[in-house]
């Protein structure tokens, strides 16, 4: 094989309860990317379409990735990466993580899939790193292993992948406005009240419990955020209206994607899930601000190739 072809998918981060640890995999939105081998080591990226991004590969996260793993294999070979964006960068579910996750499944194939899934998401999370700041694996690990993950540990990395219920979708709205993740964090308290944690981590636990289960009832019960999202949905304009308008249609919960300003949900059926994707559309029709909505399956498979050569 010298060029493969893959999609690599959306992600939401923190689920609510999970900061900086849980995360699940999207299906209908995601980058395209093409990954040729080339004689000369290294990696070049040709193409970018659909978002200015740098094309210099240690300032792009697809690119830092890339050369990460090359380097691990000591590959006899470089790569040229043509990107194709449709994930709208600082949007948050995932832009960067995308590209830096697909970069790394694309070559482990062009090696012969040397390396594990968890050896690749760690490979991913050195570009995540160009793009935040630190390395994070809560929206790569989804893209790479599917479905839902817990991450364990960061150093040594350490990723649980979770099952993924059957009928679970997801209604995201996209508000066109920009959040950066180090604002975001920013006005993040540096510590928080003992009883506050005992109720996040037992919503942690429970949601676990409750993917395990297939238990779409706990699934609605776990999805409470005490810490981060009294904060965070400061800076997203109409956040409590559109959350409140979820659960009314339906939804078994609602959050913050990442560190917005998108607003995702997770709903029983496609049926439910259309139905809050309806619901939203005009309670922010009205606002004056542009919006995007995604529905998806929650993609328990992660990136697709779609083909190679």
């Amino acid at each position: 094989m010298n060029e493969i072809k893959i999609f690599s998918p959306a992600t939401v981060a923190n689920v609510s309860c999970g900061f900086d640890v849980l995360g699940f995999c999207l299906d209908t939105i995601g980058d395209t990317m093409v990954v040729r081998k080339t004689k000369e080591k290294g990696v070049k990226i040709t193409k970018i379409e659909g978002a200015k991004l740098p094309f210099e590969a240690k300032n792009n996260v697809a690119g830092v990735a890339a050369l990460a793993i090359l380097k691990a294999a000591d590959a006899d070979f470089g790569v040229e990466i043509e990107i194709y964006k449709n994930i709208k960068p600082g949007s948050g579910i995932g832009s960067s993580s995308a590209s830096a996750s697909g970069a790394v499944f694309a070559i482990n194939e062009l090696l012969g899939k040397p390396f594990d899934n968890q050896k690749l998401t760690y490979f991913g999370m050195k570009g995540e790193a160009v793009a935040s700041g630190a390395e994070h694996a809560d929206n790569v690990a989804p893209g790479i292993f599917g479905g839902f993950t817990l991450v364990k540990e960061v150093s040594p990395l350490k990723v649980v992948q979770l099952p993924t219920p059957p009928e679970l979708y997801a209604t995201i709205i996209h508000p066109q406005i920009e959040i950066k993740t180090s604002e975001a964090r920013a006005i993040l308290p540096k510590e928080v009240e003992l009883q506050q944690a005992i109720k996040q981590w037992a919503n942690v636990g429970s949601l676990v419990s409750a993917l395990y289960d297939s238990d779409y009832d706990l699934i609605a019960d776990s999805l409470n955020d005490f810490i981060v999202e009294p904060h965070r949905s400061q800076l997203i304009p109409h956040f409590d209206n559109v959350k409140k308008a979820m659960l009314e249609a339906g939804a078994l919960g609602a959050g913050i994607s990442g560190s917005g300003p998108s607003i995702f949900s997770l709903c029983k059926g496609k049926e439910i899930a259309e139905k809050v994707a309806s619901t939203i559309k005009k309670v922010y029709q009205n606002t004056g601000i542009e919006f995007e909505i995604y529905l998806s399956k929650v993609n328990a498979e992660g990136i697709k190739i779609i083909n190679k050569k």
